[in-house]
Parts: structure tokens; C-alpha cells; sequence
């Protein structure tokens, strides 16, 4: 195999593309002793941004309300972008390596900018629990199969 075709992946920029941060309840929040429930919502994305080059991006939700009255207590999101060099991989290898491989590394990124914006909000910091990325690609898959129409041919 010449040089020109081996395989290539390459971490071209690693940003964060969106970050968001919300107290719609302060000052009083603070004053409040309960702790609140914390939810997390993870989304994948990926497109190609020229021959070779495709940007990846998690978007991590977390928000945080209080249990009695409902009443936000913060609300972080975060779009953890990243640009990665991808050349001379069989086309059915693409996707996993994008929504798998890229997002494992763009994951502690994020982490790591969802708890800083909520400790600067005035919090205690919200530690994410690592993700299996390979798990929600399987399930992802597993569901679109699960929508894909049924055809049916009938025997003669």
C-alpha cells in the first residue's frame, strides 16, 4: 500500500462550538436547602466540512430543578466541537468511527466544560458518569432498523 492510501484520522481542533448557562431563579435559588434532580440529555452529530474533514459535535444538557414546585435551579448546555481528518477508510467504517471514536474523545471535553460553567454559576460541580458511545450507536442503529418500512413480496 503506497503512502497516498493508507489509512488516515487525524484530530485537526478540538472547540467549544455553543455554551449556554442559565439561573432563571437567582438570587433566591441559592437560599433554597433542598437538593436538586439532576437530568443529563447527550445528542451526536457529524457532517463533512470539506474532502477528508468532518466536524463532530456532542451537545450535553443538564438541567437541575428542584423536586417540590418543579423550579429550575440551573441549565447548562454545551456543543463540544471538533474537526477530524478522516482519508482512506472503507465508506461502511465512516460512521462508527464518527459517532463512536470521535465522540469518545470529544466526550471529556465536555465534561470538563459542563462542570466548570455550573461551579462558576455558583454550584457544586455536576461530575457526567463516562458514556458508552459504542452502546447508543448499537441502539441507535437498532431503532432506525426497527423504522424502516416492511416490504413484503408476495409468492406465487
Amino acid at each position: 500500500m503506497d503512502q497516498n492510501q493508507q489509512p488516515v484520522f487525524k484530530i485537526e481542533k478540538l472547540y467549544v462550538k455553543d455554551l449556554s448557562l442559565e439561573v432563571p431563579n437567582a438570587p433566591a435559588i441559592f437560599l433554597e436547602p433542598a437538593s436538586p434532580a439532576v437530568n443529563v440529555e447527550l445528542a451526536t452529530q457529524a457532517a463533512a466540512v470539506g474532502e477528508g474533514f468532518f466536524e463532530v459535535t456532542i451537545t450535553v444538557t443538564v438541567t437541575a430543578k428542584l423536586e417540590e414546585g418543579d423550579k429550575v435551579v440551573f441549565l447548562v448546555e454545551a456543543a463540544q466541537g471538533g474537526i477530524f481528518q478522516i482519508r482512506n477508510i472503507p465508506a461502511e467504517e465512516l460512521e462508527p468511527i464518527l459517532m463512536i471514536g470521535c465522540a469518545n474523545i470529544l466526550f471529556p471535553y465536555a465534561r470538563e466544560t459542563i462542570s466548570d460553567a455550573i461551579t462558576r454559576a455558583g454550584f457544586q460541580p455536576v461530575l457526567l458518569a463516562p458514556v458508552n458511545f459504542e452502546g447508543m450507536y448499537e441502539a441507535r442503529q437498532q431503532e432506525l432498523a426497527a423504522q424502516q418500512p416492511k416490504i413484503e413480496v408476495p409468492i406465487q
